[in-house]
């Protein structure tokens, strides 16, 4: 999308959630447990802007940070379908791991989860006046992947 169809925009960068993952079914290196620093960039949209003149308040995206800290910060990401999952869920167990279980650990997935996060939030606590239409999830200085979506509800509530 060349320019977003609404007249306010915001952005917002997380940064520092080291984890480590491993996508098991690719033929390379990608197989192993490997780990980065991850850090996630949101955008905001909004029509009309809030009492204080922002999109979004970023001061009160503290469960959204909260979020992103409990999923990523310190955690071993693995899919539901990884064939070592029993011994992962017992490594957590004896404490050697911070077990998270995802549909997918992949960036692509990642940038799409937090993106359900931010709409999430947003949609409860602003009643769709906000939407965050876009995320990028990274895994270092060089690769990152987004995801970029107008939520359905932003679209019929103002458009």
């Amino acid at each position: 999308m060349d320019m977003p169809p609404f007249s306010h925009t915001c952005s917002k960068l997380f940064e520092g959630y080291p984890c480590c993952h491993r996508q098991w079914q690719h033929p390379g290196h990608c197989r192993f447990v490997h780990g980065y620093s991850r850090s996630f960039k949101f955008w905001f949209a909004a029509e009309k802007l809030d009492e204080y003149g922002f999109v979004v308040d970023f001061s009160s995206l503290m469960p959204l940070q909260e979020k992103l800290r409990n999923q990523f910060d310190h955690t071993f990401l693995v899919n539901f379908d990884d064939p070592l999952l029993p011994q992962w869920q017992q490594l957590n167990s004896e404490g050697a791991l911070d077990l998270r279980v995802m549909e997918n650990v992949g960036m692509e997935s990642s940038a799409e989860l937090v993106w359900r996060w931010a709409n999430s939030i947003l949609f409860q606590r602003d009643t769709g006046r906000t939407c965050c239409w876009k995320t990028q999830a990274r895994e270092n200085q060089f690769n990152s992947a987004s995801f970029e979506l107008i939520p359905e509800w932003f679209k019929t509530s103002h458009h």
